[in-house]
């Protein structure tokens, strides 16, 4: 009796089948899974000028460098860590409202809020070296070490050419609940981007490439209600030194920035 050839084609389009069902199931369900959560260990706690309306803030070379809001009030500052004082300060015109920064190339990059203007500044002196425009609101920026990366207040994170500011990508920022709005101050950590949430105390940590949260940082009561009076604002202002492995944060008209370490809630 002649025997029938065993169906390889057929099972090797199944076994194919599956894989890839697999793969896909195995993705959604990562893409599906809860952010964790952390809440926070004080390390330090250092002054912070109370009259700072914190916009952004980036920790380089031993130093932090501040951008504050407010029209008329508006500035990009130098800081003492240890003291809290500024060791250079450059006022904006007052038709300016100071937004986020970042730092490259030995150059530092400031946002403006309504303006769609951007400065860039020689890192050491302050001296402006350029302007750049965008059409939308400026919030916050960061620097991944290719890319600008930009927020306008939306769910949106956008990618821009460091040397021309041209749109070069975006990504909606997703938790489990859908759409993360109101991203303000942006910072890249070992691989991510954290970004304030404004009106609120809570910190997200974002997949550059995916937009998908994979953490929520919960800093409620860092600042103790004692100190809470009617002038302080919103949570805001992240600062990494890659160094040493700190991670500093701070607020609008707050008088402390802290040095913290995160803990993972179960």
């Amino acid at each position: 009796m002649m025997m029938q050839p065993f169906p390889i084609l057929p099972l090797l389009c199944c076994a194919i089948l599956l894989f890839a069902c697999a793969a896909g199931c195995s993705k959604q369900g990562e893409d599906d899974r809860e952010a964790a959560n952390y809440g926070f260990e004080i390390v330090n706690r250092y002054p912070h000028d109370v009259k700072s309306f914190t916009q952004g803030l980036v920790y380089h070379d031993g130093i932090l460098i501040e951008s504050t809001g407010k029209y008329g009030k508006s500035t990009l500052r130098k800081i003492d860590l240890q003291s809290g004082t500024s060791l250079s300060l450059l006022r904006l015109p007052a038709r300016y409202f100071g937004e986020g920064i970042a730092v490259y190339d030995n150059k530092i990059i400031q946002l403006t809020w309504r303006s769609e203007t951007g400065f860039i500044y020689d890192l050491e002196t302050f001296e402006k070296l350029d302007e750049v425009s965008y059409e939308r609101e400026g919030w916050g920026i960061t620097y991944d070490g290719k890319r600008l990366i930009m927020s306008d207040g939306s769910a949106t994170l956008y990618f821009k050419d460091p040397d021309t500011f041209a749109d070069i990508g975006r990504i909606q920022v997703r938790d489990s609940d859908g759409p993360v709005k109101r991203l303000n101050e942006l910072e890249w950590v070992k691989g991510e981007v954290l970004a304030n949430v404004w009106m609120s105390d809570r910190i997200a940590r974002i997949d550059p490439d995916t937009g998908k949260v994979r953490a929520w940082i919960d800093l409620t009561h860092l600042l103790p209600q004692a100190e809470r009076s009617m002038e302080i604002d919103a949570l805001n202002g992240i600062a990494y030194d890659a160094d040493a492995d700190r991670l500093f944060v701070t607020g609008k008209l707050w008088p402390s920035l802290f040095e913290i370490r995160l803990v993972e809630v179960e």
